[in-house]
């Protein structure tokens, strides 16, 4: 999942958070669910957003989904920008570096 961290916040880009479907999957619904209860900002269409003091909720929830093997790890891994080197170590667990961008 897209994210990146401003001002001791996780953002995880919209895009690339799970979705809730009334009638979907037990195992998505839920981590659904398990994300949008710790977040401090959750709006419906914009990027959710994890204060420091959730950082090891965020952590256990994406291990127990990652193990959980239902769900890919491009969906319960934290994705940063290839040239920021600050993961928070208490998310290096969960989290990698996007590929860089090829140049033109």
């Amino acid at each position: 999942m897209r994210s990146r961290l401003e001002d001791e916040l996780v953002i995880i880009h919209s895009d690339d958070l799970p979705k809730f479907k009334k009638g979907g999957s037990v195992v998505r619904n839920s981590y659904f669910w398990a994300l949008r209860a710790i977040a401090g900002h959750a709006p419906r269409y914009g990027d959710w957003e994890y204060e420091s003091e959730v950082w090891l909720a965020l952590q256990r929830v994406l291990l127990a989904f990652q193990e959980s093997g239902y769900l890919g790890l491009r969906e319960t891994q934290l994705e940063f920008p290839p040239d920021f080197y600050d993961i928070p170590p208490l998310l290096k667990s969960v989290s990698t570096w996007a590929e860089p961008t090829p140049p033109d």
